[in-house]
């Protein structure tokens, strides 16, 4: 293991102690670890990059290192759907090439994954879900949609449930679709989801497509609130 590494793992550790890093402990750098050493140097009074010299190190790992303060869910809004709004505008990168955050979600979550032209709704929910719920175990195919059917418990049309839809035929076919909840209407259903027109977008779904709500076991969620709708997604591949 190099140094770099060495530095980088007890970095993330420590910024998991504080409460600003909620993902995998592996000593590699990326967005996640990025975003946290950002937000703890905001909130201890540093100039917020995500560069990690002699001063932040030794910021973080003073007694009186100040935590993340703990966030009230937004409108009963949990973790998971927080790290999926920010990661809004996220797109995929057209013709040669990967987008490079995409491929980070890959790397911190030990998921195969050969580049952003293949469907990422399922790589996407997965980091949104390894940071929110990090303890709920994803033992299936993540990057199937329709393997979500598998994740946690049932749930209904909840703020923050995932939701799954079918693509191109309800039974007889494989394709599908999943997101994370943020609203309802009368037969539709919003999220937030990656590989919405390529990208990671807010949108509406018609509510006849889905074949299932689920939620991390045990989790408490509130109903997803109804919203006006706007046109339905019908691109999401």
């Amino acid at each position: 293991m190099s140094t770099c590494e060495d530095i980088t793992r007890a970095v993330q550790q420590q910024l998991a102690a504080l409460g600003y890093y909620r993902l995998r402990v592996d000593g590699l750098p990326g967005p996640g670890t990025s975003d946290a050493v950002v937000r703890f140097k905001a909130a201890n009074g540093l100039r917020a990059r995500a560069f990690v010299g002699p001063v932040t190190l030794a910021a973080l790992f003073a007694a009186d290192a100040v935590p993340a303060p703990v966030a009230s869910p937004i409108h009963g809004e949990p973790a998971w759907l927080a790290e999926a709004r920010n990661r809004l505008g996220v797109r995929e990168t057209r013709g040669p090439g990967n987008t490079a955050e995409i491929m980070r979600w890959a790397a911190d979550l030990d998921q195969w994954y050969p580049g952003d032209d293949v469907a990422w709704c399922g790589l996407f929910v997965a980091h949104c879900m390894a940071a929110g719920a990090p303890d709920e175990p994803q033992d299936f195919n993540r990057l199937g949609a329709r393997a979500w059917l598998k994740y946690g418990e049932s749930a209904g049309c909840d703020i923050g449930s995932v939701c799954v839809l079918w693509r191109t035929h309800p039974t007889k076919s494989w394709h599908g679709h999943v997101f994370v909840v943020t609203g309802r209407a009368q037969g539709a259903v919003r999220g937030i989801g990656g590989n919405q027109s390529d990208a990671v977008t807010e949108t509406w779904f018609s509510s006849g497509r889905v074949l299932g709500y689920r939620k991390p076991v045990g989790a408490i969620l509130a109903d997803a609130p109804i919203a006006p709708k706007s046109s339905l997604s019908r691109n999401e591949a």
